[in-house]
């Protein structure tokens, strides 16, 4: 199943999504996407609204240097265990938003990723073997990156967590096998990255088991898995989408604070 996010003239719903891939249809739901589904029966044709982050994290918790090319790239090896960082709440943003540029950074790249959301219940030391029975679905990121005050801080926190800085969506895809999936990222059109989730040097499940050994996971936290070869910079005027197999594309605008 697809859940996704919307605003409508009357407000904000969740929604599943269904139809024809010309003729989506958005139905509302009346429990939430942690539940089995229960429907309001009011439903809208989703070129008439407007997608929203699928998703309210509570954290967004991100895992660096998780392919070989993308470590290389960045100027060396990958480490031996999965290195993470956080990025806040406020930094999410949903399909077609604008991804703002901050004027005090010279530059700013985009990093497409496979997302995995957490489900119903909080975890804490889940076994990798046990990841999937806490996991809600997969969507897509774009861990958009202040590269020159990454460089600057030595930690990631400012150059990562700027408002507008993790896209999201379009939705939630429920039933998905995230271990060999097709990854691009597209740049105005052009092609920038292009890999495969089977290039991941951690997968889903160890990161889950390593994430949970430090902290608690809560419903509707998502975790961003890495992004492989081929980051670049950020234009204002610019558009950029990611793709992930299984799933659909993640499309932003670019645009100058």
């Amino acid at each position: 199943m697809r859940f996704a996010r919307i605003s409508h003239s009357e407000g904000a719903s969740f929604v599943a999504i269904g139809g024809e891939p010309d003729s989506l249809i958005a139905a509302e739901l009346a429990t939430s996407v942690f539940e089995d589904p229960k429907f309001t029966g009011r439903t809208w044709p989703l070129a008439s609204v407007q997608l929203l982050a699928p998703i309210r994290p509570s954290k967004v918790v991100c895992v660096g240097k998780n392919y070989a090319d993308h470590a290389r790239e960045m100027g060396g090896e990958a480490p031996a265990d999965p290195v993470i960082f956080m990025k806040p709440s406020t930094s999410v943003i949903g399909p077609d938003a604008t991804i703002v540029l901050p004027r005090e950074s010279s530059r700013v790249d985009f990093e497409g990723e496979l997302a995995v959301v957490i489900g119903g219940l909080p975890c804490k030391d889940v076994k990798a073997e046990d990841a999937a029975s806490v996991i809600l679905g997969y969507t897509i990121a774009n861990d958009v990156t202040a590269r020159d005050q990454q460089k600057q801080d030595g930690q990631w926190t400012r150059a990562k967590g700027h408002d507008t800085f993790c896209p999201l969506g379009p939705w939630i895809e429920t039933s998905l096998d995230p271990s060999d999936l097709e990854i691009r990222t597209e740049l105005d059109g052009e092609l920038k990255q292009d890999s495969r989730t089977s290039e991941l040097l951690h997968g889903v499940g160890e990161l889950i088991e390593w994430i949970t050994r430090s902290m608690t996971l809560l419903p509707g936290d998502v975790i961003l898995t890495g992004t492989p070869a081929g980051v670049g910079p950020l234009a204002e005027g610019q558009s950029v989408s990611v793709s992930v197999e299984g799933i659909g594309t993640l499309t932003n605008k670019v645009a100058l604070a």
